[in-house]
C-alpha cells in the first residue's frame, strides 16, 4: 500500500476492478461489469468486515455456482507467494475476499477448502478462514494444522498455530479448545523453536491465549519450555508471559529472571 488511508477504503471498487481483470482470462464467462457494479453499488457506507463480506457475495454470484469449479479459477489468480514476514493488510491484502469467500461457502467441500486455504495463507493469510472448518471437522483439521506446523513454508507453520488460537482477535472464540487446550499442545511443541519471528509471534500469542483460561496448564508448559536452551523457545516465552508480567505474576517473573541468567 503505497500511501495511508484506513484499510475498509482498500476495498472498493478499483480493488472489485482488478479481481475482475484477474479472473476473466481464467473464465471467460466472467461478468466483470456485473461483479463491479455489485460491489460499487453496496460498499460505500459500509465498515471493513461488511465490504469483504459483500465481496465473498459477488464472487459467489459471478463464479461458477459448482464450488470446485470456482476454487480451481481462485487458485489460478493467486499470484506469487509472499517472501515477506508479514500481515495480511500489506502485500495480499486483495486476497481477504477470496478467503472469505472459502470460509463462507467452502464448508461443504472440504479438500477443494483446504487447499484453496493452503495457498492463500502463503500470499495473505488463512486463519479466520480454517476456523469454521475446525470447528465442523476438528479432528481432520488438528491433524491437517500438525501437519503444517512443520511445513517449509514460514506463512504455512504460522497458520498451523495462528488458527487454532482460542481467541484470535476479530475472531469468535473456539470454545474446544477453551475447554481442551491439550489438543492444540502438540501444534505448539512442533513449534516451539521455530526460527521464524513471525512464527514466535503467533506462538507466543497462542500461549498467552491458553493463559487467559487455563493458567495453569498453559504455566506448566511454558515451566518446561524454560528448561530449554534455545533461544527462540527463550523469546517466545518471554512475548507470552507480557501480560502475567504486567499483572506482577510471581511463578512468571522467576521464569523471566532465569532467562535472564541463563
Amino acid at each position: 500500500m503505497a500511501e495511508y488511508k484506513k484499510v475498509k477504503y482498500y476495498y472498493d471498487a478499483d480493488l472489485a476492478r482488478d479481481l475482475a481483470e484477474k479472473i476473466q482470462p481464467h473464465y471467460p464467462a466472467f461478468d466483470q461489469a456485473a461483479f463491479i457494479r455489485r460491489i460499487a453499488d453496496k460498499v460505500e457506507d459500509l465498515e471493513l468486515k461488511a465490504r469483504v463480506n459483500v465481496f465473498a457475495d459477488a464472487l459467489h454470484t459471478c463464479l461458477p455456482e459448482n464450488f470446485p469449479q470456482a476454487a480451481s479459477i481462485l487458485h489460478t489468480i493467486l499470484g506469487p507467494e509472499n517472501p515477506n514476514e508479514t500481515g495480511m493488510f500489506t502485500e495480499g491484502y486483495w486476497l481477504m475476499p477470496v478467503a472469505y469467500f472459502v470460509e463462507k461457502y467452502g464448508l461443504n467441500h472440504f479438500d477443494e477448502s483446504i487447499a484453496l486455504i493452503y495457498e492463500i495463507t502463503k500470499r495473505h493469510t488463512g486463519e479466520f478462514a480454517v476456523r469454521p472448518f475446525i470447528q465442523g471437522y476438528q479432528a481432520d483439521m488438528l491433524a491437517i494444522m500438525k501437519i503444517w506446523s512443520q511445513d517449509e513454508n514460514f506463512h504455512v507453520r504460522r497458520l498451523s498455530c495462528e488458527g487454532v488460537r482460542p481467541r484470535l482477535p476479530w475472531a469468535k472464540k473456539l470454545d474446544v479448545f477453551i475447554e481442551a487446550p491439550q489438543l492444540i499442545l502438540p501444534i505448539l511443541e512442533n513449534l516451539k523453536q521455530d526460527e521464524s519471528r513471525f512464527v514466535q509471534k503467533s506462538v507466543a500469542n497462542c500461549v498467552n491465549d491458553i493463559l487467559k483460561d487455563n493458567n495453569t496448564i498453559a504455566m506448566d508448559v511454558i515451566n518446561r519450555w524454560s528448561r530449554s536452551s534455545n533461544k527462540n523457545t527463550h523469546w517466545i516465552i518471554k512475548h507470552a508471559l507480557r501480560n502475567e508480567l504486567k499483572k506482577q505474576n510471581p511463578e512468571a517473573e522467576a521464569i523471566i529472571t532465569s532467562l535472564k541468567n541463563r
